[in-house]
């Protein structure tokens, strides 16, 4: 086989690592997939490695490796990428052009300082039968030795007693070339924009406000999102956990990733007030490429710091400097937000397996969990709570680093108060038990659900009622709730059909506790929630429902409930993965939900 052919195959699985995770549509195939794969999975690209044998897949790399001592071969490897993608079908022509060239550097130095070994890759690639991939390999934080202390079960405050009301945005994904009456069908990955198109059908075309197919928002829509939030305020403060810019991740630049946060960062400033604290988590698709985030040993150009530093200026007026510091250092941060509660914001995407500069180390990327250990033993000490947010639910995260999260948070369970993530788009949790019987509860990772409508949602966002600042509060959430822009109503106003409303509502569409007949939304609740679900299959069509954002289109019923309540009680990986065997799905529900992730 010659070697341009060779690079081509090998072009296949560089394309594969970095696309992972984006979000971008599946491409139809002839081979029919399994029906909880259809309903479970979100949107993303894949590729069927087993058409590639394990001697083909380590002859590859072997050349990729003597290829890439060369510059020279850099652009006959990108090249041939770029082919690759085009001859799969694995987007348009311009678009693996543009994302080939766009991933190309990072990509190829990674790939040179991971030191990784032909073994290595087609083991992270094929499996274990075609080899180990060390590093991946378990590895363990250090706890302190101090002994846990006893485990009080929490109890429903007094009636009357304060609460924090809290706004929680994420998912964003402002398109600025969002275009109304564009196709909103389209073969690039993202549409509803200026190059996409026009419709051949009315109904398929592009919406004032947003759209029910694989587009993001215009930015009208994120402004009137904040207008209506500083009009239902007020607000004791904000979470919000990322991701900015659009889905169109072939043909982003530095200068428009650094735009978009500077846009959206002062809007949320300005309409939210100068009272209100805002306190931001780095999503995945705040860098370009998307998913590259290094680790603070890299250096220079190929690192953070160009996205770091920006945050750190934009978010000034919300973060004192300890915070900036460390949010300069590796896009996590503490900060005090009361008397006697703490927040940690972690970078969830040190985590992340699309992160392929973990290639080169993954072992606790820039120190950050035994950083988290090191503030809750502090926070512990002094009998502060504390609330975690993060971008990334921590379930669909690299197995090692998720196995030492879920220690970390059985060890510090009347410690840490609240987990609030994003990603999914979906309006979704998942429980944390305690590691000696996984039968006690003892945590939930609030998922909230996405203000874009990316794909096929109503544009939403969450409000979260905390326990309040007064002494001997337990800071656990009390309760939630979600409220949304109804696109069907908002984009044909009832006098004029063609025409959108001009200033559209968005309205509740359930608060959890009165939905589900909760007393409160602690551990122990859900935990009952997640028995009814298997009990009464009409409370579980209800948070079907509910986990779209009131914009879905069939039940989910056999099969796709069961991979569901797998997902709701997998707060590690490991977990999703048990679940996944033990069902008889034979490891896809694991990979569906860790490759097609936003």
């Amino acid at each position: 086989m010659r070697l341009h052919q060779l690079l081509l195959i090998t072009s296949c699985l560089v394309l594969m690592s970095p696309l992972f995770g984006s979000c971008l549509p599946v491409q139809p195939s002839a081979e029919p997939r399994l029906v909880f794969l259809e309903r479970f999975s979100r949107p993303g690209v894949g590729f069927n490695w087993r058409n590639v044998s394990c001697p083909l897949c380590k002859a590859v790399f072997t050349i990729l490796d003597i290829a890439l001592l060369s510059d020279a071969n850099e652009e006959r490897v990108a090249r041939a990428v770029g082919e690759a993608c085009i001859r799969l079908h694995l987007a348009e022509e311009q678009v693996c052009r543009q994302i080939t060239e766009l991933f190309r550097d990072d990509f190829i130095r990674a790939l040179e300082q991971s030191l990784l070994w032909p073994t290595e890759a087609c083991a992270l690639l094929l499996g274990p039968s075609c080899g180990k991939f060390d590093m991946y390999a378990p590895w363990n934080i250090t706890l302190p030795k101090i002994p846990k202390p006893p485990v009080t079960p929490p109890s429903p405050p007094k009636p009357g007693s304060p609460q924090s009301r809290v706004l929680f945005l994420t998912d964003i994904h402002w398109d600025k070339e969002y275009e109304v009456g564009s196709a909103a069908d389209c073969k690039d990955p993202l549409c509803c924009r200026k190059d996409s198109g026009s419709p051949s059908w009315r109904r398929r075309e592009a919406g004032y406000w947003g759209t029910y197919s694989k587009c993001d928002l215009p930015l009208r829509t994120v402004e009137n999102l904040l207008e209506n939030a500083a009009r239902t305020g007020p607000w004791d403060w904000v979470y919000w956990t990322g991701d900015i810019p659009a889905h169109n991740v072939w043909s982003q630049t530095r200068t428009q990733q650094l735009s978009e946060l500077t846009v959206i960062s002062r809007l949320i400033h300005k309409h939210l007030g100068p009272n209100v604290t805002v306190y931001p988590a780095v999503g995945n698709h705040e860098s370009t490429p998307v998913n590259s985030f290094p680790p603070p040993f890299v250096h220079g150009n190929r690192s953070s710091a160009w996205l770091y530093d920006a945050m750190a200026e934009e978010w000034a007026p919300w973060l004192p400097q300890q915070a900036l510091k460390t949010l300069r250092y590796g896009g996590f941060y503490t900060v005090e937000l009361q008397p006697g509660l703490r927040l940690v914001s972690l970078n969830m995407n040190f985590c992340a397996r699309e992160n392929f500069w973990l290639m080169v180390n993954s072992t606790d990327p820039a120190n950050q969990l035994q950083w988290l250990v090191q503030i809750l033993q502090t926070s512990e000490d002094k009998g502060e709570k504390v609330h975690i947010i993060g971008h990334i639910p921590p379930g669909l995260c690299l197995g090692s680093w998720s196995w030492n999260y879920y220690h970390i948070v059985n060890r510090y369970e009347s410690t840490i108060t609240g987990q609030f993530f994003g990603h999914t788009h979906l309006d979704e949790f998942q429980m944390f038990y305690d590691e000696q019987t996984m039968t006690r509860p003892l945590g939930v990772a609030f998922i909230a659900p996405s203000v874009t409508t990316y794909v096929n949602l109503n544009p939403g966002y969450r409000v979260y009622y905390v326990d309040g600042n007064y002494k001997g509060s337990s800071r656990l959430v009390l309760d939630h709730e979600t409220y949304i822009l109804n696109l069907t109503e908002a984009n044909h106003s009832p006098e004029a059909p063609r025409s959108p409303v001009q200033n559209p509502k968005w309205t509740l569409l359930y608060r959890a506790t009165e939905a589900y007949g909760l007393s409160s939304l602690f551990p122990s609740e859900y935990n009952g929630l997640m028995r009814t679900f298997i009990s009464d299959d009409r409370i579980f069509q209800k948070f079907w429902y509910f986990r779209h954002k009131g914009h879905v289109s069939e039940t989910c019923k056999e099969t796709c409930k069961t991979t569901i309540l797998c997902f709701l009680r997998s707060g590690r990986y490991d977990d999703l993965e048990q679940c996944d065997h033990l069902n008889g799905f034979g490891g896809n529900l694991a990979r569906a939900a860790r490759t097609t992730v936003c």
